[in-house]
C-alpha cells in the first residue's frame, strides 16, 4: 500500500503566511519560510504555498518565497495562485517549485492545463478546485479564493481537468476551511470515486483523527493541513502517529 502523503500547506498574502476562515478573515501568523522550515524537519511530506490573493490582483509574489524555502527544505514544493502562463509556471519551477497549482486560470483557460503537462509532466500540473456545496452531493467550482463563482460543477470540472493532463487535485472545501471542523468526507469521496490520480484533501482539519476518515471513507491519497500546524495544536509526529494506529500508512521519519 502506498503511504498517505502529509502535506503542511502555507497560504501567503505578500511576505506574509496567512489563515483565513471559508478563505475570508485573513489573520497573519508569521513569516512563512519559518513555518515551512519548521514542517519540514517535523517530517511533513511535501509543502504547498499558495498566494491568495494573486489571482485578485493579477500577479504572482512568490517566486522569492519559494526560492529561500528550496535552499532549506528538501521534499517536494507544490505553488500555485496567480499562475497563469507556462511562462509563470516555468519561473516558479526555476525558483525550485516541483509542482504548480492552477485554479483561476485553468477555469478561465482550460488548454493551460494541457500545456503546462506536455511542456512539464502531467505530474508537475496540480488542478487547484475551491469548492462550495450546493446541496446534497453538489459543489460548485469557485476561483479567485472563494470569491467568484463559476457555475461548474466540481465533478464534472474534476472530470475535464484529469483529461485535459492534471496529474493530481488539491481539493479545498470552502465551507470546510479555517473551521477544525473535520473535511467535506462526501465531497472528497465523490472526487477520488471519478478520478484516477492522486487527490490531496484540504480545508477543515481541526485535530489528528479528522485525517481518519478522509482517507478511510474519502478515499483521499494526500492531506493538506494548516490550521492545526500553525496554531501548533498537534505537530507532525502527533499526526502520523494518529495515522499509523487507524492503519493507515505514512512516510516512517526519525525514530518514530
Amino acid at each position: 500500500m502506498s503511504n498517505t502523503r502529509l502535506i503542511a500547506r502555507l497560504d501567503i498574502k505578500g511576505p506574509n503566511l496567512i489563515k483565513g476562515i471559508h478563505l475570508e478573515g485573513l489573520r497573519v501568523i508569521g513569516q512563512p519560510n519559518e513555518y515551512a522550515k519548521l514542517y519540514y524537519e517535523q517530517g511533513a511530506d511535501e509543502l504547498i504555498y499558495i498566494d491568495c490573493v494573486a489571482s485578485l490582483y493579477g500577479r504572482n509574489s512568490l517566486g522569492e518565497i519559494v526560492q529561500s524555502a528550496a535552499q532549506d527544505v528538501f521534499i517536494p514544493i507544490t505553488v500555485g495562485g496567480g499562475v497563469r502562463s507556462i511562462d509563470d509556471a516555468t519561473h516558479l519551477l526555476r525558483c525550485g517549485a516541483d509542482k504548480v497549482a492552477i485554479n483561476t486560470a485553468a477555469v478561465a483557460n482550460p488548454s493551460l492545463i494541457t500545456d503546462i503537462a506536455r511542456r512539464f509532466g502531467s505530474q508537475c500540473m496540480v488542478l487547484s478546485i475551491e469548492a462550495k456545496r450546493l446541496g446534497p452531493d453538489r459543489w460548485e467550482v469557485f476561483t479567485d479564493n472563494g470569491r467568484e463563482d463559476t457555475g461548474l460543477d466540481v465533478i464534472e470540472w474534476v472530470k475535464r481537468g484529469v483529461a485535459l493532463g492534471a496529474g493530481e487535485v488539491l481539493l479545498t472545501s470552502v465551507d470546510q476551511e479555517g473551521t477544525r471542523k473535520g473535511f467535506d468526507i462526501s465531497l472528497v469521496h465523490a472526487v477520488t470515486s471519478e478520478v484516477s490520480v492522486p487527490v490531496i484533501a484540504s480545508g477543515g482539519m481541526g485535530v489528528p483523527e479528522h485525517l481518519i476518515d478522509v482517507v478511510q471513507t474519502g478515499g483521499a491519497d494526500a492531506v493538506a493541513m494548516a490550521d492545526i500546524l500553525h496554531y501548533r495544536r498537534a505537530t507532525m509526529k502527533d499526526i502520523r502517529s494518529t495515522a499509523r494506529s487507524a492503519g493507515i500508512h505514512v512516510r516512517k521519519f526519525g525514530n518514530d
